[in-house]
This record gives structure tokens, C-alpha cells and sequence, in this order.
């Protein structure tokens, strides 16, 4: 399991932790239960960090009763800046229920989302009060597991399983995100983003939402980088780099994320050469754009407006078009075709005319 909690800071920005350390775990307060209470796991870790489930029964069932999750926001090192400092606690009331004698197992991954916390689950297998200290060898299944257990796919054995194709999806919505420093706003982003990943064969199209994506970054004289974070997303960097002492690019892309079977996702490449514009200026392109970070995992853009230098007043400059958005070619393009298809009936013409005007005499 781990831990995703976003938190206010002292600029009124909120930035986003995610907590995944459970080595030096401890579990004081962990019972069987008695006749007044039921079974309970509590673990402890990190620094004030709890994490408790309680169990209860009823008939022929036991039931996942209640989950609650507690942070102390008063550790600097794990809350930077926190406007507010203190311990924090998240219940959330499961009732989920599993026949007696039964191991409940979930291996997909699993999601508890209230406030400002998000938990993840996944290869889960619990059994409350075990009969005659024998735990059972009966599975009840989690339904994300039924579907894999029932639905199995169909693989020939004589040909290797081809990477899947994920179905197309919609235009993402498009963000604004921006980074202040002590001189203001220093960057500037307005883009829709479509995640491009393919993983153990598995390809899978993701679109960020803006409405639940935290923004952070920094500004330098001659890199900015632009930070993006989610429930589901460690980070997403896209950092800047001023070339020539006159242009600006996108020079690198770092992410790494969740996948939804609950694999840690990671790729980084700092040699890329995209988004290329002078200094000064701003980089637009609306249309759909593709940046390839690796053959794994590439980034659709649409709707894209960046500016990472020079901001002034906290408003765009003058954009650089992409040349996907440049139409002004297709002036010269449509003339030339025109005047082509002009010069060709006129040939056409004065070669029928001089086959009539040479046809000779008719004998008489």
C-alpha cells in the first residue's frame, strides 16, 4: 500500500507527497479482538504515520469495517512549508464483507480517496478471525479480480502475445499552470495532455485531468522546470534549457506514476529537442503534437501554449507558431497546383487544335 496526501503551504500553494516507505513498520495495538472487540491491524511508520483497520462479524460473514489513515504534517522533512502543522486522520467506513473461512484476496489495485488523501491498494490477501489458528485455502475474490479470473485471455501458444492496443481516447481537457518566484510569475503552460505508456506489452492511453493535477516548479536564468503531480502521479517534469543564448526548448521529460495494477511506472530522457522558440517569446501549437520520450512512453499535446522565460507582467508574448499550425504555406501550395492544371489544358488544347489544322487534303 501506500500514501498519496496533498497539503496547503505557506505560499498558499499545495504540493503533493506520496508515502511509500513501510520498511521499519511496527505494529503496536494489533489484536485477535475479544468478546468486546473485534480484530484490528495497526501499523506504524515512518514518523507519525498510522494506518489501522478494524474487523467485525456478523452471522456467517467478517466484515472490513473501517480503514483510517493518520500524518503529522509537524515533520519539515516530509511537509515542507505546511501552513498547517499538526496530526491529521482520514476514516473511511468499507463494510466490506467476506464469508467466514474465507481469505480475501485482491490482487488489482484498489483506491480510498476522502479529503485530501488517496490510498492504494493492491495484492491484498486478509483473513479475520481464523478458525482453530489454521488460515484457509478458500479465496474470495475482490470483483476487479473476478473479472481476470473468469475472462482470461486468449493467447495461441505458438505465436509470442503482441502488445495490446489501447482504444482511442477523447481530447484531454486542456490546463493552465504557471510558477511564481520572488519576481512573479516566471513560467507559463496552457496544454491538454494525452499519456502515451506501454508496459509489459500492455498499452494504455491516459489523459490528465487538470482539475485534480497540482502544479510546482522553479525558474533559473538558463533552465525553468514545470512539475505536475497527482493522486496517480509522482511527477511529470518538463524542464526548459535556453540554447544559443537566444532560443529556449524543451529539453528533458522525467515522469513517474502508478499504473492501475499498481506498478511504479518511471522513464527520463534529458536529450530532447522540442517546443523551440526565441527567447522573449512564447511557443504555440494548437493541433495535435507528439512528443516521443522513449518508445515506451510518449506525450500528445494539444492546444499547447508554453512560455518558460522572460514572463512579463504574467501574460504571454508574442507566440511562435508551430508549423503544424502554419497554413500560410498552403497559399503557395494551392497556386502552384492551379496554375499546373492550367498549363496542362492548354497543351492539351493546342495539341488537339494543331491534329485538326494538319488533317491533309481529301482525295477526290
Amino acid at each position: 500500500m501506500n500514501f498519496t496526501i496533498r497539503y496547503e503551504t505557506t505560499d498558499k500553494h499545495n504540493k503533493t507527497v506520496t508515502i511509500s516507505d513501510l520498511d521499519a513498520a511496527t505494529y503496536s495495538g494489533s489484536s485477535c479482538g475479544d468478546d468486546q472487540n473485534g480484530p484490528k491491524i495497526a501499523v506504524q511508520f515512518g514518523f507519525g504515520f498510522s494506518w489501522i483497520v478494524n474487523f467485525t462479524e456478523e452471522m456467517s460473514f467478517y466484515s472490513i469495517d473501517n480503514i483510517s489513515f493518520s500524518y503529522n504534517t509537524s515533520d519539515n522533512t516530509t511537509f515542507p512549508d505546511a501552513k498547517e502543522k499538526g496530526i491529521f486522520t482520514v476514516s473511511n467506513h468499507v463494510a466490506f464483507r467476506v464469508p467466514l473461512n474465507d481469505i480475501f484476496r485482491c490482487n488489482s489495485l484498489s483506491t480510498l480517496g476522502k479529503n485530501d488523501v488517496v490510498q492504494h491498494y493492491w495484492d491484498v490477501h486478509v483473513q479475520a478471525f481464523v478458525q482453530n489458528g489454521t488460515v484457509s485455502t478458500k479465496e474470495f475474490l475482490c470483483d476487479k479480480d473476478k473479472t481476470l479470473t473468469t475472462v482470461p485471455p486468449i493467447v495461441p501458444t505458438t505465436v509470442p502475445s503482441p502488445t495490446t492496443t489501447p482504444s482511442p481516447k477523447e481530447k484531454p481537457e486542456v490546463g493552465s499552470y504557471s510558477v511564481v518566484n520572488s519576481n512573479g510569475t516566471c513560467l507559463l503552460a496552457t496544454m491538454g495532455l494525452q499519456l502515451n505508456i506501454t508496459h509489459d506489452k500492455v498499452a494504455s492511453v491516459i489523459n490528465i485531468n487538470p482539475n485534480t493535477t497540482n502544479f510546482t516548479g522553479s525558474c533559473h536564468p538558463q533552465t525553468a522546470l514545470l512539475r505536475l503531480s497527482s493522486s496517480s502521479i509522482k511527477y511529470l517534469d518538463f524542464v526548459f534549457a535556453v540554447k544559443n543564448e537566444n532560443r529556449f526548448y524543451l529539453k528533458e521529460v522525467n515522469v513517474s506514476m502508478y499504473l492501475v495494477n499498481g506498478s511504479v511506472f518511471s522513464m527520463a530522457n534529458n536529450n530532447l529537442s522540442y517546443w523551440d522558440a526565441p527567447l522573449g517569446s512564447s511557443y504555440m501549437c494548437n493541433k495535435e503534437q507528439t512528443v516521443s520520450v522513449s518508445g515506451a512512453f510518449q506525450i500528445n499535446t494539444f492546444d499547447l501554449r508554453v512560455q518558460p522565460f522572460n514572463v512579463m507582467e504574467g501574460k504571454y508574448s508574442t507566440a511562435q507558431e508551430c508549423s503544424l499550425d502554419d497554413d500560410t504555406i498552403l497559399i503557395p501550395i494551392i497556386v502552384g497546383a492551379g496554375l499546373s492544371g492550367l498549363i496542362i489544358v492548354i497543351v492539351i488544347a493546342y495539341l488537339i487544335g494543331r491534329r485538326k489544322s494538319y488533317a491533309g487534303y481529301q482525295t477526290l
